[in-house]
C-alpha cells in the first residue's frame, strides 16, 4: 500500500507540474479585432488597428508586414491645438488590460507598400511582443481589410503635424 500511495503523490504531483508547465505555455497576449485600412492604387502607406491584452506586463516591440517594406509603431497625440504622429519605441502592456490601436492614438503604420491593400483581403501581421522577464513572443495576425471613412494618414494636412519620434 505505501508503494501504491507514494506512486500517485508522485503521479499527483508530475500531474500539477504539468499543468503549470501548461499554464506558463498559454500564458500570452491576445489580438482582438486586428484590420487594415484599404487602400487606392498607388497609395504608399495604411494603417494597422487592433486590440492586444497581454496575460502578464509586457510590451509591443515591433511589427512586420509583408504588404510593406517599413512597419512603424506610431502615436497620435494632440499637443496646443497641433495633431503629433511620431514612431515610438515599444508600447506597454499593462497585465490583464486591453491596449486600442486606432486612428486617433496607438497604431500600426505600413509604409512603402508593395500594392493596393484591397478592401475584404487579409493582410499578414507579425507582432513581436516581449515580457517582463524578457521573453519574446512572435504572434501571427491575418488582419482584414476594411474601407473606413476614419481619418486616413496620407490625407491629412502634414503642415498641422509635428513628425518627430516620439519617446
Amino acid at each position: 500500500m505505501t508503494s501504491f500511495c507514494t506512486k500517485r503523490i508522485k503521479q499527483l504531483a508530475l500531474g500539477l507540474s504539468l499543468i503549470g508547465m501548461a499554464w506558463q505555455v498559454s500564458a500570452q497576449t491576445q489580438v482582438n479585432d486586428a484590420w487594415v485600412r484599404a487602400t487606392v492604387a498607388g497609395q504608399p502607406s495604411s494603417g494597422a488597428f487592433m486590440t492586444l491584452q497581454a496575460d502578464t506586463d509586457s510590451k509591443l516591440l515591433s511589427v512586420q508586414s509583408p504588404v510593406a517594406k517599413t512597419v512603424q509603431i506610431h502615436q497620435m497625440t494632440m499637443k496646443d491645438d497641433v495633431m503629433r504622429m511620431g514612431e515610438v519605441e515599444s508600447v506597454p502592456l499593462p497585465a490583464g488590460k486591453p491596449v486600442s490601436f486606432d486612428p486617433n492614438g496607438y497604431h500600426i503604420m505600413l509604409m512603402d507598400l508593395s500594392g493596393q491593400i484591397k478592401e475584404g483581403s487579409k493582410v499578414p501581421l507579425i507582432l513581436v511582443v516581449e515580457n517582463a522577464k524578457g521573453e519574446k513572443e512572435t504572434i501571427k495576425v491575418e488582419a482584414e481589410a476594411r474601407a473606413l471613412d476614419a481619418m486616413d494618414h496620407s490625407s491629412m494636412d502634414h503642415s498641422k503635424m509635428d513628425h518627430s519620434k516620439m519617446n
